[in-house]
């Protein structure tokens, strides 16, 4: 029997968890006008999808916080939200 839209889309929700080398996950928010018309304008730029660009830039940032932050650090732990 042929599913509904509705029911397509449940499908492939459930199994975006485990597409990919770690997964996948949603995230939603609001964000400006300017915003999205800026993202927009840089992933049209770097001829990839918004998300690839979103993705490349929160990598970048992580990126330069991480290397400033020696493993086992106090520093580090806060980070990375590890408890004793």
């Amino acid at each position: 029997m042929a599913r509904s839209p509705a029911q397509r889309q449940a499908a492939y929700r459930q199994r975006r968890p485990e597409a990919g080398d770690n997964g996948d996950r949603r995230m939603d928010t609001w964000v400006t006008t300017g915003t999205v018309l800026a993202l927009a304008r840089l992933a049209r730029r770097q001829g990839v999808t918004q998300r690839a660009m979103l993705e490349q830039m929160i990598r970048a940032a992580d990126d330069a916080v991480t290397a400033t932050l020696a493993p086992g650090t106090p520093e580090w732990d806060a980070y990375f939200a590890v408890t004793g």
